[in-house]
């Protein structure tokens, strides 16, 4: 049997005891006078003076006792019951005269001296209470429960033992390009004579540069791992607080604790929030941060050098960084974290993965494949999204449904089934879905289509989604075009098929992806043959219009020029998808037929019924199924979350765009 350890003892709380001693301190004194009056509420009957001067002199009083200071007479009447007089505040003894000239028995009560404890008490106790009231003022303003009063300019940063959990390399996967750079660091870590025997110095710090969920605060920690040394972790908010000072304080702080424990890392998260460029605003405001910002730059690189203290940081804006903290021997080396590629998303899916049970059929590759410019942390959520819905639907295993169904859910939004569209509104959004695709198949240069589907999802109707082959880090003049084409597909199948009248606002986000590509084209890539490889974008992005906004100084004849040839662009592109849709009728409507029918179809099924008819095999025979494959929808360029092109939308869920 194992040995019960006994808990450790609780530290007391300072602000605890202050508020228990106050509230102590009132009980005492409540019960100091009630024990003073104690002597007054044991009476059976009160009479006024003027009464008892009259049953004095009936001789119904049979004994008394005076007490001048306390101005009260008690006794015993005739009839043996107790009685109390409140005696007039007088110098005089009016009750004594009364009783002597009576002849009634009495006697005055000892007088008693006021205890000292009481009256210390009550001098003290509003001052003891405006001491605590400020003691707990203070604490608050610098953090209560972080160190108490004394610890004000105390470091922030915590240290990971030994008893966290020891992240390394074999954790991190999608950037290997960053762990090959950061090897060198856990050497060093090691082995630190192998490059000072030589007369190398370390990089002092690295900035660990990417887009949020890439995996930097990970990384850092499997540097700590690999090297097996302390690792201290901290944030920039951490340091700067109302106090001119303080953060400088802590960042003296801070160093001195790891020069304790070097070789050491210390991991600053987002390092932006303190090390932006000095000698931005026009007040005060900013003097704490500065002389923050003033105090890392020495201890980074001053006259005593941090031999054995790495420092690594991450942020994902370098460009707000002050210049004397990027250069040489302080974050002398900068290492970009990106967006994964098709390897590392594959790798990352991996290590998510691990420990959990998954069915045969569950493709890596291609969910790697379809899941372009997800971060780590999407791969993450995409993981256990699939995992909860295995879950819900009471499976053993995860399988590839569950991955598909997670992957829709995480890039557009839960399905809304119980959304009421009428059969005009069906007709509509399938008719629309099925010019994107259909004219998708007939551009060349266009991605490959694995999905179309009019059930509502997110702020969609309905949407068709593309499949890319590879990473897209770049694109071609005429994978543009076709892009443009594609997305114009639905807005030409609502005027060919219900009429200029009847169209809809379902193609608000399609028009506008389509304007951003020709205006990019126009202004930024240089592909109008009319306004030349010049770039017309202005960098205050003041407009919708890139090079036509606020303080561009561009002409007004140019800017003619650039609108004309956006619209050119636009207008080339619906005149394309009417034509196709025209040329390929047949296919198109029995695309949208298809659509109705079955709600969603996967490429090999629209491919299959366009080219010779063969309707969709669901395994209960009915139409409404769900397809065994499902696809993604594709990008221009790496980045989380990419929009399907074609998603209708009704009036009311109109999507504003990127």
């Amino acid at each position: 049997m194992a040995e019960k350890k006994t808990p450790p003892p609780n530290k007391n709380n300072p602000r605890q005891m202050a508020v228990w001693g106050i509230i102590a301190l009132l009980l005492m004194i409540v019960f100091a006078v009630s024990q003073g009056n104690a002597t007054r509420t044991s009476a059976d009957e009160t009479f006024t003076f003027s009464d008892f001067r009259e049953r004095v002199e009936a001789g119904e009083v049979r004994s008394a006792k005076i007490d001048i200071p306390g101005g009260t007479v008690t006794g015993e009447l005739g009839s043996g019951e107790a009685y109390v007089v409140n005696v007039p505040p007088v110098s005089a003894d009016p009750a004594g005269d009364i009783l002597a000239e009576t002849d009634v028995p009495y006697q005055y009560a000892e007088k008693s001296e006021p205890s000292l404890l009481g009256n210390l008490l009550i001098s003290l106790l509003p001052l003891l209470i405006i001491i605590g009231l400020f003691f707990l003022v203070f604490r608050n303003m610098q953090g209560a429960g972080r160190g108490g009063a004394m610890s004000f300019g105390k470091s922030k940063a915590k240290l990971l033992t030994e008893n966290t959990k020891r992240v390394t390399f074999e954790d991190v996967a999608g950037v290997e390009s960053a762990k090959e750079d950061l090897k060198e660091v856990v050497e060093f870590l090691k082995d630190p004579s192998k490059f000072t025997r030589l007369g190398a110095r370390i990089p002092t710090g690295a900035l660990l540069v990417g887009p949020p969920g890439t995996g930097k605060t990970l990384l850092a920690r499997a540097v700590a791992g690999e090297a097996e040394v302390p690792f201290f972790t901290i944030s920039g908010s951490d340091f700067v607080e109302m106090f001119v000072g303080v953060g400088a304080s802590r960042v003296r702080e801070m160093f001195a604790e790891a020069r304790k424990h070097a070789p050491c890392i210390i991991f600053i998260d987002e390092i932006d929030a303190v090390g932006r460029h000095r000698g931005v605003g026009t007040s005060g405001g900013h003097e704490e941060r500065e002389q923050t910002l003033n105090q890392l730059l020495v201890e980074m690189d001053g006259f005593e050098g941090q031999e054995g203290v790495i420092i690594i940081a991450a942020t994902n804006r370098p460009d707000v960084l002050d210049k004397a903290l990027l250069r040489p021997g302080r974050f002398d080396r900068q290492i970009e974290v990106p967006y994964p590629d098709i390897m590392g998303r594959e790798k990352i899916l991996e290590v998510h993965m691990r420990g959990k049970p998954m069915a045969a059929d569950v493709d890596v590759k291609y969910i790697a494949r379809g899941t372009p410019g997800f971060s780590g942390a999407d791969l993450a959520n995409l993981v256990n999204e699939a995992a909860l819905l295995s879950a819900r639907r009471n499976k053993l295993k995860i399988t590839m449904r569950e991955f598909e169904d997670a992957r829709d859910k995480v890039m557009m939004g839960a399905e809304r089934r119980t959304l009421a569209m009428t059969d005009e509104e069906k007709a509509m959004t399938a008719y629309h879905e099925a010019g994107h695709a259909v004219v998708g198949l007939n551009m060349p240069g266009s991605l490959p289509i694995h999905k179309a589907t009019i059930i509502p999802r997110g702020r969609a109707l309905g949407m068709v989604q593309y499949m890319p082959e590879r990473d897209q880090i770049s694109q071609s003049r005429e994978e543009m075009i076709a892009r443009m084409a594609m997305a114009m597909g639905g807005r030409a199948a609502e005027e060919i098929h219900f009429g200029y009248e009847k169209v809809t606002s379902g193609a608000s986000s399609d028009i506008e992806q389509v304007t951003r590509i020709a205006t990019a084209m126009v202004t930024e890539w240089g592909l109008s043959d009319v306004v030349g490889p010049i770039a017309y974008k202005d960098t205050d992005q003041q407009s919708f219009m890139p090079g036509i906004g606020r303080g561009s100084s561009i002409s007004p004849e140019t800017a003619k020029i650039i609108e004309q040839e956006i619209k050119r662009f636009v207008t080339e592109a619906h005149d394309k998808a009417k034509d196709i849709l025209t040329e390929k009728k047949d296919d198109w409507v029995a695309l949208a037929e298809a659509l109705l029918e079955y709600e969603t179809l996967s490429g090999d099924e629209i491919k299959a019924l366009l080219e010779d008819g063969t309707k969709p095999k669901r395994p209960d025979g009915s139409g409404g199924g769900r397809p065994s494959v499902s696809a993604v929808p594709t990008t221009t360029k790496p980045r989380p979350k990419p929009k399907p092109i074609g998603g209708a939308s009704p009036a009311r869920d109109i999507d504003p765009g990127e």
